[in-house]
């Protein structure tokens, strides 16, 4: 087989950075809310992990990467020994599995409620903006509390926390970690000019506005190196937080991914479109154009299926698929694709929980 044929096959071992895997299918992040108030992974992550392990390589659920970060009840968190253990196990048993583990690290900043924060304090973000929508209490959903402007000088903690995280995740096993940076949270309230209105060193101009998100990618790649971080953006996602676009999404972003360069990151995992939603982008913005920016592995994301997945691939737009709500009740999806067994749906009624149903019940085929 010729190297051009092996590259548009999805279902071929390849390579993700420093990162060997057994196909191009990445199980993407999807919040379960399933962790107790502790943020310890319980036995049903180590199962529902497991069960999905045929994945090229899984990213985990949004983890979050300090007390600070949490801004939904029952979301796992990577900043203590209780939680290293948790998730130690859920390592081992993916690797037992033959798949391959990234953690997801996360931090909420605006979208969190004083509810869910230490001390009851109010959450942080770039500029003391709130965040519509809601988020998830104990008490239920409830709106976002109003944030305060992280103070210049506490950047350096902000930067720490990631880097304490990181290396909890080293602890812990896994393969590499992704850092997100999408989806209207701590980091793209930053990059973003609609959630960011400092007059400091991390505000204004989209490299000030950038700063934030190198710095942390800088301190991450040195834990983990490069081949065994990631990086999440969503350009044109706004519907978490109601967050506004950027005024120049290519612009900003195409800066923010040109400096990615010099870091030689494992890939770039790009939500194509609205979270979840439509694939149609806003007048004057080409996610396609600023895909051709970044210049290692590329993770596609947004309402893919096999078909879509394997026509960008032999197009060389995509060089990872990552698929979400199809692996929640299809654990051993990639042989379903593969044999064109149809897929089952999968039910939004049992997307979040405490309870093992809609997780780890889902049948494999024989």
């Amino acid at each position: 087989m010729s190297n051009d044929q092996q590259i548009i096959d999805l279902f071929s071992p390849a390579t993700i950075g420093s990162v060997n895997v057994a196909n191009r299918f990445v199980m993407a992040p999807m919040t379960r809310s399933r962790a107790g108030e502790d943020g310890i992974p319980k036995d049903m992550h180590v199962t529902y992990y497991a069960q999905r392990a045929s994945a090229g390589l899984i990213i985990t659920e949004g983890v979050n990467i300090s007390a600070q970060g949490r801004g939904y009840a029952g979301t796992p968190g990577i900043w203590n020994d209780q939680q290293v253990e948790g998730w130690e196990k859920v390592t081992r048993a993916v690797h037992a599995a033959g798949g391959k583990i990234f953690l997801q690290l996360w931090h909420v900043g605006r979208l969190s409620h004083v509810d869910l924060q230490p001390g009851g304090a109010a959450p942080v973000a770039p500029s003391a903006i709130r965040a519509g929508g809601t988020v998830f209490t104990s008490a239920g959903s409830v709106e976002p509390s109003m944030p305060r402007a992280l103070e210049t000088e506490e950047m350096p903690g902000i930067v720490h926390q990631y880097v304490h995280a990181a290396k909890c995740a080293k602890r812990a096993a896994f393969d590499g970690v992704e850092i997100h940076a999408a989806n209207g949270y701590l980091l793209d309230q930053f990059i973003r000019d609609s959630t960011n209105h400092r007059d400091d060193a991390y505000g204004g101009s989209p490299e000030k506005r950038a700063r934030l998100i190198l710095e942390v990618v800088d301190a991450v790649v040195k834990v983990w190196g490069a081949g065994h971080v990631g990086i999440r953006l969503s350009p044109i996602t706004r519907q978490l937080g109601d967050t506004p676009l950027d005024s120049d999404v290519m612009g900003t972003y195409g800066y923010l991914i040109q400096q990615l360069n010099r870091f030689g990151l494992a890939y770039l995992h790009f939500v194509e479109g609205a979270l979840g939603a439509e694939r149609d982008w806003p007048e004057g913005v080409d996610l396609d154009l600023l895909r051709t920016r970044f210049e290692g592995s590329f993770i596609g994301n947004n309402g893919y299926d096999l078909a879509l997945a394997e026509q960008r691939l032999r197009n060389r737009q995509i060089d990872f698929v990552a698929l979400g709500r199809p692996f929640i009740s299809n654990p051993d999806l990639v042989k379903r694709l593969r044999a064109g067994i149809p897929l089952t749906p999968p039910d939004p009624a049992t997307f979040y929980g405490s309870t093992e149903k809609g997780l780890t019940d889902w049948p494999a085929v024989a």
